[in-house]
């Protein structure tokens, strides 16, 4: 049996809780268009790409996806719902 928490303050929750509200939020690194020279196609990029290699199979995966992207999700009471509206940021 699942048991519903609200993520914020604790209280108890069923899945049809009419006091029950998900909240998906979706955090991504914010990129620039990329602008690609005459002199990057004819390059040598293989010491780069094998630098790059190397730091990301000593890196901490989860470090490097909270660099990049982060997909969360969390179950609210209507009262931490409503404080959550007034002030999204904390």
């Amino acid at each position: 049996m699942i048991r519903y928490r609200c993520d914020k303050c604790g209280c108890s929750m069923t899945a049809d809780d009419p006091r029950r509200f998900i909240v998906k939020m979706e955090i991504y690194a914010a990129a620039a268009p990329l602008e690609f020279h005459e002199s990057d196609l004819v390059k040598d990029h293989t010491e780069e790409i094998n630098s790059l290699v190397e730091q990301l199979s000593n890196a901490n995966p989860d470090e490097i996806e909270d660099q990049t992207y982060r997909a969360l999700r969390f179950d609210l009471c209507r009262e931490c719902q409503r404080k959550l509206l007034n002030k999204p940021l904390g």
